[in-house]
């Protein structure tokens, strides 16, 4: 008589997912059912150090404990109202965000999309109202390799071909050039007076945590002010003490004129982002022109104000910088031990090692080191095939990230 197998937690939770939900993912295969700090633990038990953080949106810590009673007893009281009526949070919120960061004002919105085209929308405003810009006559530059989300003002910058491939046609007013190129950058500016803003990443990270040279978002702040375009920052994944500093502009001392921020400004409990801009900008938009339903809600407002708190009274920014050289300096003694490991880049807990392909797997050889950190107790994910990014969360210990660093260490040296 035959006789079939019982089939595993794991197993049904990702047949039910593959089953039910779209393919647009590709997940490590792993369950995971809960998380603390550093760690989660997935439905069988075992327990992981978790190196993507969410793409940096658990900074906190999983389930910190401050954020998470702040968000229960306001859940309590008052969750969503919408912005039809004014509430007891919002304004405090706001005044929180732009006194924390030095801006005049603040516009709450949810995902790092929403954010980012919120941005877009603030700055070719302001050009027709402010620059002088012909009616939608306004563009706006990109570096190449650049990623803000899925959404379709998103993908029209992308060079990405998984990105665009079908989706099109793309939005106009786009303008991509190389990253990390300030001479491309004055050309561009220099040669067209329609253009407002310059959307940039202070180090990309889908595109594999690249970190331009040392002056180059100086130079973009010089450049911009020069030709009177908005520098607009995209820190939704470098800010909130990712890279060892506030923000990541915080490291060449600039101060852009759009700040968009997102992902750990909530401690990866629910989707918040913010757009911060001076009040020139920002009041170029009138009531009925831009919103959201739950941008701005009692609840994510709360819950902002205590994740940076967290963030700052537990010097998680300094502990970034700190733990990310110890995680730096073992990555490289790794690259010498193997040839595997190509090179290291990275600032603050931003990292990522490029791979060498084997030949028997080609490009399948970062997702199968990942394959392999995952029976090791360790969860991360490649980005642009050879590359593999870890970002664990702020709250990572000296005495973590060295047993996290043998792991990885164990597993490219064992491959």
């Amino acid at each position: 008589m035959e006789t079939t197998m019982p089939i595993s937690a794991a197993d049904q939770a990702m047949q039910l997912e593959w089953h039910y939900g779209a393919h647009n993912y590709h997940p490590v295969p792993v369950v995971l059912t809960r998380g603390e700090g550093v760690f989660v633990w997935d439905v069988e038990g075992k327990r992981y150090f978790d190196f993507l953080s969410a793409y940096s949106a658990v900074s906190q810590g999983h389930c910190h404990p401050r954020i998470i009673n702040a968000m229960i007893q306001q859940a309590q009281r008052l969750t969503l109202t919408s912005r039809a009526f004014y509430n007891d949070k919002t304004g405090l919120c706001e005044k929180f965000l732009c006194e924390y960061f030095g801006y005049d004002k603040a516009l709450l919105m949810n995902s790092g999309a929403e954010g980012g085209e919120t941005a877009l929308k603030l700055t070719r405003k302001w050009a027709y109202k402010v620059k002088g810009i012909p009616q939608n006559q306004a563009k706006t530059v990109y570096a190449a390799g650049n990623f803000w989300g899925r959404t379709l003002a998103a993908i029209s910058s992308s060079t990405d071909p998984s990105s665009t491939n079908d989706f099109g046609p793309l939005l106009p007013g786009y303008i991509i050039i190389p990253y990390n190129d300030l001479a491309a950058l004055e050309e561009t500016f220099k040669n067209d007076p329609n253009i407002a803003g310059f959307m940039v990443e202070p180090i990309q990270g889908e595109a594999g945590v690249v970190v331009p040279n040392e002056g180059y978002l100086r130079g973009v702040r010089e450049l911009c002010t020069k030709y009177n375009v908005l520098f607009i920052a995209d820190e939704v994944q470098t800010g909130i003490g990712r890279t060892g500093m506030r923000v990541a502009c915080d490291h060449e001392g600039v101060k852009p004129d759009l700040l968009i921020l997102g992902k750990a400004l909530s401690g990866g409990t629910m989707p918040v982002s913010a757009v911060l801009t001076s009040d020139e900008v920002m009041l170029t938009i009138k009531p009925g022109e831009h919103g959201s339903t739950y941008g701005g809600n009692p609840l994510a407002c709360v819950v902002t104000m205590e994740a940076l708190r967290v963030v700052e009274e537990e010097k998680l920014a300094e502990n970034a910088m700190a733990m990310g050289e110890i995680f730096r300096d073992r990555m490289i003694a790794l690259s010498q031990k193997t040839e595997l490991v190509k090179s290291v880049r990275g600032k603050g807990l931003l990292n990522a090692i490029v791979i060498a392909e084997r030949p028997e797997l080609g490009s399948e050889t970062a997702w199968e080191i990942c394959l392999k950190l995952k029976d090791n107790g360790l969860i991360t994910k490649p980005t642009h095939g050879d590359k593999i990014r870890f970002a664990p969360p702020l709250v990572i210990t000296e005495e973590q990230m060295h047993e996290a660093c043998d792991i990885i260490e164990k597993t490219i040296l064992e491959f």
